[in-house]
């Protein structure tokens, strides 16, 4: 099995859309608490609800799901 080319245009746009993130809230995140896990209260809703979904998708969560259903 190999990557066809479309698989790693979207690989490239999850990178590149991950550093646009870190580097626009970098200011903030060394201000303290508040800046670091709220991005100085400057995010934006729709980075906190991928934020959300993301966590959802943790390494632990299939498993938890699993053991609820069962």
């Amino acid at each position: 099995m190999s990557i066809h080319w479309i698989d790693w245009l979207f690989i490239g746009i999850f990178m590149v859309f991950s550093l646009w993130i870190s580097l626009r809230n970098k200011v903030t995140s060394g201000k303290g608490l508040k800046g670091f896990f709220l991005g100085g209260g400057q995010m934006p809703w729709y980075l906190a609800g991928i934020s959300m979904v993301a966590t959802t998708f943790a390494a632990d969560t299939p498993l938890a799901v699993t053991e609820l259903i069962a």
